[in-house]
């Protein structure tokens, strides 16, 4: 029963049967930003040719260390160290006014680990509500959705306290929680009954009343399709992009994505993250791999359908937690992966941009590094062409989109030819081709084959002028 599920979800994918409310424009992933920051930036951000940002959990949370995001203590209201309810509302309004949409980050899987200091699983908890009763004019101004006189959930909305102990089996790691070692007794774990369901539609339904465009679902490998389906009704999802973070170690063939991506695509219409791309590029750039499993990696199924493919090259998890960091790229092949999220035809790509959390100072203003500048140019001008492979082999890839721009990318140590059929391919003659990372490499075409050089280690991104 398994492998014709399986067969019946790659026959729709590829006949495109599935249908989302994605479109390619780029995410600009504004992480742990203040959403008073991203208001401030808001026309910049519009200026360098993101159409979509999305900013870090907004409900009641408390804590300075990045990942306190991810544990929230309350829907009801937004109060963190990122900002408030005001602030925002405020942030929307201001990237709705240059055109600019804004993504919530959803955390439905579990609450804070407040374990250290109550053994009850009442939340917020006494004392945020006695916080609450103390300032009930602030925190009346921030209310999300329903009052504030009581705890919203209690023991009864919980599973039982246990740690996942089985990473590759389903239910273990739907069902009980997510530890970290060392003793830590974990994030209390979610039971999708009908009051938490009831909960959480109220918050997706508030944060889309304020003029929120998409959802990012964090943990949604934690949770069950069925809570998944149960919580995103066909209302709240009308006119909204909603991805899931399903981390997985390769694509089909591989546990990960058998057990958990392919029946959330199955069971949902939601998009995800293409961890199976992510790990084909990765593979690719790397010593030995080759460039030509590039060519078509959706038809091996290392690739996701592009309408319901977010595409990257980074993403918060892989630096900020040592049990992905074996994912990260040197900063080569992660240039060289964006040019191709960035370049080819198919997933909404996503650019990370953080506050150095991590420690490693590469991604600190990075959504306006100048190569992430002259990528977002190319996309944004070859948007609603189809993509051709002109060239490849084990050390470059060379493809066209439409007649306006052209992609190539080199990983090898050594300068490659790249010989294209320029008629066949519909390029333009005896018109410019300008590489949008180095202005100052122009492409004219003149005869039926041309000459693309790729330098060593390098990527071009030709647009027509």
């Amino acid at each position: 029963m398994k492998s014709i599920k399986k067969m019946v979800l790659s026959a729709l994918i590829g006949l495109g049967c599935i249908s989302t409310s994605a479109s390619a424009e780029v995410i600009l992933h504004a992480f742990n930003w203040k959403y008073s920051d991203v208001a401030a930036r808001a026309q910049e951000i519009a200026n360098l040719g993101y159409k979509k940002v999305l900013v870090s959990p907004a409900y009641k949370s408390s804590g300075g260390e990045w990942w306190s995001r991810y544990q929230p203590q309350d829907y009801r209201v937004i109060d963190s160290p990122l900002g408030n309810t005001q602030d925002f509302k405020a942030m929307i309004n201001a990237l709705n006014a240059v055109g600019v949409a804004t993504y919530a980050d959803i955390v439905f899987n579990h609450m804070a680990n407040e374990t250290w200091k109550r053994e009850d699983l009442n939340y917020p908890g006494t004392e945020v509500l006695n916080e609450y009763a103390s300032n009930s004019g602030y925190y009346n101004q921030q209310i999300v959705y329903g009052d504030l006189l009581d705890n919203f959930l209690g023991a009864n909305d919980f599973h039982p306290e246990g740690c996942i102990s089985n990473y590759n089996d389903v239910g273990d790691v739907q069902y009980w929680r997510l530890c970290g070692g060392n003793g830590d007794r974990g994030l209390p774990d979610l039971d999708p009954n009908n009051w938490v369901v009831a909960q959480q539609r109220s918050y997706l339904s508030a944060l889309k009343s304020m003029g929120v465009k998409g959802f990012r679902v964090d943990a949604a490998k934690h949770m069950t399709n069925y809570h998944l389906n149960a919580v995103f009704t066909p209302q709240i999802k009308a006119g909204m992009h909603v991805f899931g973070e399903i981390i997985t170690t390769g694509g089909s063939g591989s546990g990960e994505y058998d057990n958990f991506l392919a029946p959330y695509l199955y069971d949902t219409d939601h998009a995800a993250y293409d961890f199976p791309l992510f790990a084909t590029l990765r593979g690719a750039l790397n010593f030995g791999g080759s460039m030509s499993s590039l060519v078509d990696p959706g038809a091996y199924g290392q690739a996701l359908e592009g309408g319901r493919a977010i595409t990257f090259a980074i993403t918060h998890d892989i630096p900020l937690n040592d049990g992905f960091r074996y994912q990260l790229m040197d900063g080569t092949n992660e240039h060289l992966a964006h040019a191709y999220v960035m370049g080819r035809d198919g997933g909404t790509p996503l650019i990370y941009s953080d506050n150095n959390e991590s420690g490693d100072n590469r991604w600190v203003n990075f959504y306006k590094r100048g190569d992430i500048q002259g990528m977002l140019r190319f996309h944004n001008g070859v948007q609603g062409t189809g993509m051709r492979i002109l060239s490849h082999n084990e050390c470059h890839i060379l493809f066209s989109r439409g007649d306006k721009g052209v992609v190539g990318i080199n990983k090898c140590s050594g300068g490659q030819d790249a010989w294209a059929d320029a008629s066949s391919a519909g390029l333009w003659w005896y018109t410019s081709y300008r590489d949008t990372l180095d202005g100052g490499n122009v492409e004219t075409i003149s005869s039926n084959w041309h000459k693309f050089y790729l330098p060593p280690r390098s990527a071009r991104m030709w647009l027509r002028d």
